[in-house]
């Protein structure tokens, strides 16, 4: 069964997770983006959510996260909780 590691960042607006994301592309720390500005509780870990399978997430991350490739920030990518940055960290199909 496939599963993946993956962070995260959950803001409220789009503009706000694409100037997030020009951050990061610009040589900003995901982990500390995440502490300072992620709605989520994993914020306080930098946006890690540690390991999961297909169908944990709701299905829009799923998506992302079991396709896109590893250690490259992808998003923004719209859920029901708002706006999200992904990076899979680690990924075995």
């Amino acid at each position: 069964m496939a599963k993946a590691s993956a962070r995260h960042i959950l803001v409220d607006s789009q503009e706000q997770c694409e100037e997030l994301k020009q951050e990061i592309e610009n040589g900003a720390d995901f982990g500390e983006l995440a502490q300072k500005h992620s709605n989520c509780p994993s914020g306080n870990r930098g946006g890690e959510l540690g390991e999961f399978g297909p169908g944990m997430m709701v299905k829009e991350f799923d998506e992302v996260v079991f396709s896109a490739p590893v250690n490259t920030v992808q998003g923004p990518v719209k859920t029901q909780f708002g706006y999200h940055l992904l990076e899979v960290t680690q990924r075995e199909d």
